[in-house]
């Protein structure tokens, strides 16, 4: 007698990804293991992302860009979808291969784990830096039994129950997914790496972005753990480190010359984000939230409700 298939839904979070979003479910359709169901959540998107999305059969679910959060838009997904096993990724991504959704629903199998999260690899948009952020914290050899908190929801998946018992942090401006995995831990539960259920994650950021991304990691960073503040000092022989390593690769890869100048400009920006956010202190007003979660600046929505005097 076989044994029923735990059920699959795909939450995927997205602004304004149309030029992306399509890649997605479109591979998504072409998997040896189909989710169930597809929700997106579109936290204001002034583009075709919603019509496209709709046009590959995924149900919307809209969050309001005053409402945003990282950790409260993926909870809105997590309770439309009815899967038992949630599979979350960026609308910037796109799988490796067609067997994605079963690699990263394998593990499931063993009742213990609660987090699997796979690799994640660049293309010839990514910045040489970035590409070296990825090899580091995204290995070619999968652990069944990681024994830290570290995973990435732009390729990871969770056990329904799981999150019904333990929904995502709300009020962090980020890393929602590295303070789930820490509690899931702290509570016994087991999460699984697995590399073979790759996906290439589009990052091209300009240097603000990239700041303003490692600036609000890095307020939730130090939420999290309690660490002491990263000093200035401190940032200064991290660049300084990173570039190094940086070059050595580059020039082991011969992609030293295109990438000189791009090299210290990202990680002077990752460093510099990572200073200016560990050394906020108390609650982060709403106008740096806005810049954190929309950086581009008012979608047309709020920009209607300013320019009509409707309260917010």
């Amino acid at each position: 007698m076989s044994v029923p298939q735990p059920s699959v839904s795909l939450v995927v979070r997205a602004l304004d990804e149309a030029e992306h979003i399509g890649t997605l479910l479109a591979a998504v359709a072409e998997q040896t293991r189909i989710p169930d169901e597809v929700v997106v959540v579109d936290s204001g998107s002034t583009d075709a992302t919603v019509a496209i999305a709709r046009s590959f059969g995924a149900r919307i679910v809209a969050i309001a860009p005053e409402e945003f959060s990282f950790g409260r838009a993926l909870n809105r997904g997590c309770a439309a979808a009815r899967g038992d096993i949630l599979v979350f990724a960026s609308a910037h991504v796109v799988p490796v291969d067609d067997e994605w959704i079963r690699g990263l629903t394998a593990p499931f199998v063993d009742p213990e784990v609660s987090l699997v999260y796979g690799r994640q690899t660049g293309d010839e948009r990514s910045h040489f830096s970035e590409l070296e952020v990825m090899r580091r914290w995204f290995p070619e050899r999968s652990d069944p039994d990681q024994r830290h908190p570290f995973c990435n929801n732009a390729n990871c998946a969770v056990r329904r129950s799981a999150w019904s018992r333990r929904p995502y942090d709300e009020s962090l401006t980020g890393l929602e997914d590295l303070e789930w995995a820490k509690r899931a831990l702290a509570e016994g539960e087991r999460i699984a790496y697995e590399a073979g259920a790759a996906i290439v994650h589009v990052h091209s950021e300009g240097f603000r972005a990239i700041v303003n991304r490692y600036e609000r990691e890095a307020v939730a960073y130090r939420r999290i753990t309690g660490h002491e503040r990263l000093g200035l000092a401190e940032a200064g022989m991290l660049f300084v480190a990173s570039v190094s390593r940086d070059y050595l690769a580059a020039t082991v890869r011969r992609k030293l010359l295109r990438n000189l100048w791009a090299i210290p400009r990202f990680r002077a920006g990752q460093y510099l984000g990572g200073y200016r956010g560990s050394a906020r202190a108390g609650e982060v007003s709403r106008e740096v939230r806005r810049r954190f979660y929309y950086p581009k600046g008012f979608t047309a929505l709020e920009r209607r409700r300013s320019s009509s005097g409707t309260p917010r």
